[in-house]
């Protein structure tokens, strides 16, 4: 005898729940149309890794003062494992001195801490500073450009080569979009605030002055983007001008690339618009914590009359809107489970659809129950042979 649940209410809420357990990769990345006038577009959902919204995602560009990130990531990675201080200094060079754009105002052959630096590349965008912390680290840009490519490797950017520190112009340089977005995710996981205040933190300061020169943060998100603490502008003539963000909104995270857009103003407004967008469609949608009963089934010849059934693992998971409304979930046991059951124990299925997928997943016994003795089997049988068992007002045979 199989049951399924007919409330509506509790239909929706338990299909909700069983998507939760469906990582990107079991569920198809449909969802509403997006689109974006920058030239390459990558945004997923930092927590389940969910492509949100793409564009041109694996297309070679080029990554400007965006593939500073990944200058930073190596920095942090020294800070973390201890071979590197924030209060270490590194000597200026002429060659990061004399860098033309952006710059930190650092002096030649003056000591600077790794502290003051980072700020320098993360707030000011400081092609200076971001050359001292390469040479610092491996004697010679050059040098540190050889360890940005083996980290990308590492951290599975198969489309991206460095060939500087600052992301300068280089015929040999590119990325592309769901690439520098695999790079922010990294930095934003493997370098958590709770674990490392000192770090992350430092891309949403609005401004740093160094040398008596004040300048302000180039990020447009980061001036009143609600949730927003990262990460990176970029712009050359080659690439336009490109930007990897970052937000988070009630413990729903989104990482946004985009890149080859034609002026400050749009690459301005393009990423607010499509950050606040972003959180408006799709949803952290937290049905049923671990271990939190789904359902319970009657138990046959035990010392429970009822048995509840769980699904392992958390059930929460970031769904369009859309996809939402259209999902339906069936739970299906054969009614009563006859006892003794082991905590643990599969005992029914939940069946989640979605517009063209289909999964099943276990029901687990939420804990033991034990049969019961021979006179009390004898009389619970002969009760239910002559008294029967009325349906559950949420369920029907």
């Amino acid at each position: 005898m199989r049951r399924f649940l007919v409330s509506r209410y509790r239909l929706l809420t338990i299909c909700g729940a069983l998507l939760s357990m469906l990582t990107a990769a079991s569920l198809p990345a449909r969802a509403v149309e997006i689109t974006s006038s920058a030239e390459f577009a990558y945004v997923t959902d930092f927590g389940s890794g969910k492509v949100l919204m793409e564009k041109s995602p694996d297309s070679y560009m080029k990554p400007a003062s965006m593939a500073k990130i990944m200058t930073v990531y190596i920095a942090f990675q020294r800070i973390a494992d201890g071979s590197l201080s924030m209060d270490d200094t590194f000597l200026i060079s002429e060659k990061a001195w004399k860098k033309g754009g952006s710059k930190t105002f650092v002096e030649v052959g003056k000591q600077v801490s790794v502290r003051d630096l980072l700020y320098g590349v993360i707030v000011q965008s400081g092609n200076d500073a971001a050359i001292a912390i390469a040479e610092g680290i491996s004697g010679t840009e050059d040098g540190f450009a050889e360890e940005m490519n083996y980290v990308a490797r590492a951290l599975g950017m198969t489309n991206s080569v460095f060939k500087n520190s600052t992301g300068w112009p280089d015929p040999d340089q590119h990325t592309t979009a769901r690439d520098l977005n695999i790079l922010a995710t990294a930095l934003i996981r493997d370098f958590p605030p709770d674990e490392y205040p000192d770090l992350y933190p430092i891309f949403v300061e609005k401004n740093f002055t160094l040398n008596g020169i004040k300048q302000g943060n180039r990020n447009p998100l980061v001036y009143g983007t609600q949730g927003a603490d990262g990460l990176k502008t970029g712009h050359t003539e080659e690439s336009g001008y490109g930007l990897v963000g970052s937000a988070i909104r009630d413990g729903q995270r989104v990482i946004m690339v985009l890149n080859g857009m034609e002026s400050m103003k749009q690459r301005s407004s393009e990423s607010r618009r499509l950050m606040d967008l972003m959180f408006r469609e799709f949803k952290l949608y937290k049905f049923f914590d671990a271990g939190e009963p789904v359902d319970h089934a009657n138990v046959w010849l035990g010392n429970a009359g009822k048995v509840g059934m769980i699904l392992e693992e958390p059930l929460h998971t970031v769904m369009a809107r859309s996809d939402r409304r259209k999902m339906t979930m069936t739970v299906q046991w054969n009614d009563p489970v006859p006892a003794p059951i082991k905590a643990g124990q599969t005992i029914g299925t939940l069946v989640v659809k979605v517009p063209g997928e289909t999964k099943t997943y276990d029901l687990l016994a939420a804990e033991d129950v034990r049969a019961l003795g021979m006179f009390d089997r004898v009389g619970e049988a002969l009760k239910y042979l002559i008294f029967g068992a009325g349906p559950d007002p949420d369920v029907v045979n």
